[in-house]
C-alpha cells in the first residue's frame, strides 16, 4: 500500500532587535546566564509590558515579504501553560487576530526531486521567548539549569498549511525562508544559536482496499539545522507506516503526540499528548493595547523591500541567460554577494563570467580564509576589469585563474598581473600564421577533422603553446577550425 506524507510547519523566528518585546533588555547573544533580565521579563508582580516597536515593524515586512494579509487591527494574549524556563507562567502571543494571516511561499529544488510549487502560510504572528533549560551541559551533574536571558525576545511564529509532501519539500521550505528573512534583513537566522527553530506537523494518507486511512498528527518538536528537519521527518513518515501496519488504527483512535527528535539517534521519541488551543486558557492581555496598522503603512513597507530572492532568481534566468541552478546558487550565497556580483556583471557585461568567478573560485577563497565578500582584496570593479581582458584577449584564458591569484596575493590589478606574468598579447595575423604553420605540419590532423573528428585539432593546441605561451587554447582551437573549413 502506498502512502503520502503530509507536512506542515510551525518556524519560529528571532528577530533581529536590540531589546526585548516587552522591556528594554538586551538580546544579545552569548552573555553570561541570567544577566539580561528584569522584573518584566520574568513577571515580577506589578510590573507592565511596553510594546518594542521595531520588533513589530520587523514582524511586519516579513508578513509583507511572505505576501500575507494584513489586518488593520491585532491584540495580544496569554497564552499559558507551565515549564521551568517559563517564570510568568503564561506567554504573551496572538491568538484569534493575529497580525497577518493568509500569505504564501514558492518553493522549488535545482535537483528537480519535486515540482515547484506555493505553500501556503495559515498565519505569522508576534510572542515572546521562553527561556532556556540547560541539562547537563555546564558543569557535567545529573541536573539542569535554567538561563533566563532569552526570556522575553521577540519572535515571529510562521504557521504553514500541511502543504508539502516530502522531506525534500520541508527542507526546501525552510531554506527559502532562511534566506528571504536574511535578504530583508529582519534576522540572522542563526539555527545553532536558536534564531531560528522549527516544529514539523506529520502524518500519513494512506491508502488502503477500503479507502483513504490517515495516521494521528505528531508534532516534532525544537529541531535546528535543514538536516534534523528533512531527517526527522524521513524517520517520522517510515515510524508512522510501520505503527499503521502494526495497529490499523485510524485518525481519532489515538491522541496527536508530541515528539522530540535525537539527532544522535535517528530517531523521535515521544514527549506527551498534544496540547489544544484550550488547554492554553487563552485571553486577552489586559496590560497590552490592541496594535492597528494602516494601509499606507503596509504599502509603504511593501515598497521598502526591493526585489526579494525569487524575483532576482527570475531575472538572472530571464533577462542575463543564467541557467536556473546557477541563478539558485548565486542568490542564496547572500545579499552582499549578489551586490558584489551584479557590480562585476554590469561593469564586465558578462554575467555568466561573473557568476562562474563568484560562485567558484571567490567563495572558495572565502570559505578557507574564514572571510565575508566585505573583506575580500579584489574588488568588483577589479573583477570586472579581469573578465574583460580575458574577453578580449589580452588576457589569455588558460592564465587566468594565474592572473586570479597574483591579483590576490599582491593585491594588484589585473594589468599588473598581466606584465608580472609576462603575458605579451598575440595579434590576429600572429594567431593566423602560427595555426596555418601547424596544420600545414600535420595533414592528418586536417583529414581528421574535415572527416568528422574535431576533437582531433586538441593535439594542435599542445604544439600551439608551446611556439607561444601567450596564445590562448579557446583562440587557437577557433581559428584552427576555420582554417581548416577554408581548405
Amino acid at each position: 500500500m502506498s502512502y503520502t506524507t503530509v507536512v506542515g510547519l510551525e518556524v519560529h523566528v528571532q528577530l533581529a532587535t536590540q531589546s526585548k518585546l516587552f522591556c528594554r533588555c538586551s538580546t544579545q547573544f552569548g552573555a553570561e546566564p541570567n544577566t539580561q533580565t528584569c522584573p518584566v521579563c520574568i513577571g515580577m508582580p506589578g510590573s507592565l509590558p511596553v510594546m518594542n516597536r521595531e520588533a513589530y515593524q520587523l514582524a511586519l515586512k516579513t508578513s509583507v515579504a511572505i505576501n500575507c494579509e494584513i489586518p488593520a487591527f491585532t491584540k495580544w494574549d496569554r497564552k499559558q501553560y507551565f515549564y521551568p524556563d517559563l517564570p510568568k507562567g503564561y506567554q504573551i502571543s496572538q491568538f484569534d487576530l493575529p497580525m497577518s494571516e493568509h500569505g504564501w511561499l514558492e518553493i522549488s529544488d535545482p535537483k528537480d526531486r519535486f515540482e515547484p510549487k506555493r505553500v501556503r502560510i495559515l498565519r505569522a504572528h508576534l510572542e515572546d521567548d521562553a527561556g532556556k533549560s540547560v541539562h547537563d551541559e555546564v558543569h557535567g551533574r545529573a541536573d539542569s539549569e535554567i538561563d533566563l536571558n532569552r526570556t522575553g525576545t521577540p519572535l515571529l511564529e510562521i504557521v504553514s498549511e500541511p502543504d508539502m509532501r516530502s522531506a525534500a519539500e520541508a527542507k526546501a521550505y525552510m531554506q527559502e525562508l532562511r534566506l528571504l528573512l536574511t535578504h530583508i534583513g529582519v534576522s540572522d537566522c542563526n539555527m545553532q544559536e536558536g534564531s531560528m527553530r522549527c516544529d514539523a506537523n506529520v502524518n500519513l494518507h494512506i491508502d488502503t482496499p477500503d479507502g483513504k486511512a490517515a495516521t494521528p498528527i505528531v508534532e516534532i518538536k525544537n529541531m535546528n539545522s535543514f538536516r534534523a528537519v528533512e531527517r526527522a521527518i524521513e524517520y517520522e513518515a517510515g515510524r508512522q507506516y510501520r505503527v499503521w501496519q502494526e495497529t490499523k488504527q485510524q485518525m481519532g483512535d489515538v491522541p496527536k503526540q508530541t515528539r522530540g527528535w535525537d539527532d544522535a539517534a535517528g530517531k523521535t521519541l515521544g514527549q506527551r499528548s498534544k496540547e489544544e488551543s484550550s488547554d492554553y486558557r487563552y485571553f486577552p492581555d489586559p496590560d497590552l493595547v490592541p496594535v492597528l496598522s494602516t494601509p499606507e503603512e503596509v504599502e509603504a513597507v511593501r515598497a521598502s523591500l526591493g526585489d526579494l530572492p525569487a524575483d532576482i532568481r527570475r531575472q538572472l534566468a530571464d533577462d542575463h541567460g543564467l541557467s536556473s541552478y546557477d541563478a539558485d546558487v548565486l542568490v542564496n550565497q547572500g545579499r552582499e554577494v549578489l551586490a558584489y556580483f551584479f557590480n562585476a556583471a554590469e561593469k564586465s557585461g558578462d554575467y555568466k563570467a561573473a557568476c562562474n568567478w563568484v560562485t567558484q573560485d571567490i567563495q572558495r577563497v572565502l570559505k578557507e580564509q574564514e572571510q565575508s565578500i566585505d573583506e575580500f582584496s579584489i574588488s568588483a570593479d577589479q573583477l570586472a576589469d579581469l573578465i574583460s581582458a580575458i574577453g578580449d584577449n589580452r588576457l589569455p584564458k588558460s592564465r587566468s585563474k594565474d592572473a586570479f591569484e597574483l591579483m590576490l596575493t599582491n593585491e594588484i590589478d589585473v594589468a599588473a598581473a598581466i606584465e608580472k606574468l609576462g603575458i605579451e598579447q598575440v595579434d590576429e595575423s600572429a594567431l593566423v600564421t602560427l595555426c596555418q604553420e601547424l596544420l600545414d605540419a600535420n595533414p592528418k590532423i586536417v583529414a581528421d577533422v574535415k572527416g568528422g573528428k574535431q576533437q582531433a585539432i586538441g593535439a594542435l593546441i599542445g604544439q600551439a603553446k608551446k611556439k607561444n605561451s601567450n596564445v590562448d587554447p579557446g583562440q587557437v582551437r577557433k581559428m584552427c577550425l576555420e582554417l581548416v573549413e577554408k581548405m
